[in-house]
This record gives C-alpha cells, sequence and structure tokens, in this order.
C-alpha cells in the first residue's frame, strides 16, 4: 500500500506478464493484462487464471473452460 509521502505513479495501461506455476512476474508495469478469450482487462490484483503453456491469462473459469473446448475442437 502506498503512504502520503510515496510519490510513484500508478501505473497505467496494459502490462507484459511471465505467467509461472503458481505465480507471474511483470515484465512490462501496467494496471491490466487481456482475458486471451473475451478480451476483457483483468486488473492485476485480480489476475487468478492463466495458462503458463500457453502464456495467456483469463477473466474467469468459464473462459479457460471455453479456452480448453475450443482447443479440443480445432
Amino acid at each position: 500500500m502506498l503512504n502520503r509521502y510515496d510519490r510513484s505513479p500508478h501505473p497505467v495501461g496494459e502490462a507484459e506478464v511471465r505467467y509461472l506455476d503458481g505465480d507471474f512476474r511483470v515484465i512490462r508495469p501496467g494496471a491490466y493484462v487481456r482475458c486471451a478469450v473475451t478480451g476483457e482487462p483483468i486488473p492485476l490484483d485480480e489476475l487468478k487464471y492463466w495458462s503458463v503453456d500457453r502464456q495467456e491469462a483469463y477473466a474467469t473459469p468459464a473462459a479457460v473452460l471455453a479456452r480448453l473446448q475450443a482447443e479440443r475442437e480445432g
């Protein structure tokens, strides 16, 4: 949490992220990443679902399921 003396700006725009097992590393600072299925922005502090193999983020469990189903069909 920032205190009133911290003058660091809040990150804006899309972040570049490296997805790891159980964690992720921010490569380029930003406020959000985009869901690979829906395209909706996901704030980094709310990011819970991603694929290490595909290096992509998902907004919801339903988006993960949609990606897996599309992969099986395609």
